[in-house]
């Protein structure tokens, strides 16, 4: 591990230290999903305050891949971390009996996100412990996330770096198993379902636009940066706090 990825971790250890200390809450519950970003959000956490103060939920759904279940449990594993599985599909089952429900994959996934956030907040509330999000800069600059659902936490330890920073930083870290490290990043929203795909460029090409975007006062110079200039101005609503008259 280079100085300056040691330096990166640290700063996380700290924020999510401080975070722990100043609430007075028992630890961290984190939604892991078999994917880099909960599994390098849950090593920070089990580094910063310790595994026995860390909580893994694996929340599945019917269109769950048994190896993304199988990959986080084994994260959690590693970590020496606690680990529960609790199905969201009971929770979906009676949203789907609402008149009118339509089963379009875009709506039912942004329910099994909202699902899954609102049964991380129970645990949370019971528990007295701190929702540790798993967002990344990448996708929340692209709106690559469920208002209220993904994007809620109490704490965003991994929200300053690029998809592909979290992915050098997971690279150092020894409990994350080589099969999460090269499988094909997915929400898991429906069956064969991947990030990329959806988007329709790899993050290398995003990220990379997103700091010429940035280095260059969001002014598109080619047809990608224009297309995630365009993914950017679209989700502006998910960044900010709602209007009001307050």
């Amino acid at each position: 591990m280079d100085e300056e990825t040691g330096c990166a971790l640290g700063r996380i250890e700290h924020l999510l230290r401080y975070v722990y200390w100043k609430s007075g809450c028992t630890g961290f519950v984190v939604g892991i999903s078999g994917g880099i970003d909960s599994a390098v959000a849950a090593t920070m956490c089990c580094r910063a305050v310790g595994p026995e103060r860390v909580l893994g939920l694996v929340l599945p759904s019917s269109v769950t891949a048994p190896d993304d279940i199988e990959d986080a449990r084994e994260v959690c594993r590693r970590l020496g971390m606690e680990c529960r599985t609790i199905s969201i599909e009971p929770v979906l089952s009676a949203y789907r009996a609402m008149p009118g429900f339509r089963d379009d994959p875009f709506l039912t996934g942004n329910l099994m996100a909202r699902c899954r956030m609102a049964v991380l907040y129970y645990h949370a509330n019971r528990e007295r412990r701190l929702v540790c999000g798993t967002s990344n800069r990448t996708e929340y600059l692209i709106g690559y996330c469920t208002k209220w659902g993904d994007n809620a936490a109490d704490v965003q330890p991994l929200l300053h770096l690029y998809k592909t920073e979290v992915y050098a930083m997971a690279g150092t870290m020894e409990n994350i198993p080589q099969r999460v490290l090269s499988k094909a990043p997915t929400a898991g929203l429906w069956r064969g379902q991947t990030d990329e795909g959806e988007i329709g460029l790899s993050y290398p090409e995003i990220d990379a636009a997103l700091k010429a975007l940035e280095e260059n006062r969001w002014e598109s110079q080619n047809p990608v940066e224009e297309k995630v200039l365009a993914l950017v101005r679209a989700s502006e609503h998910k960044r900010l706090p709602a209007p009001s008259l307050l």
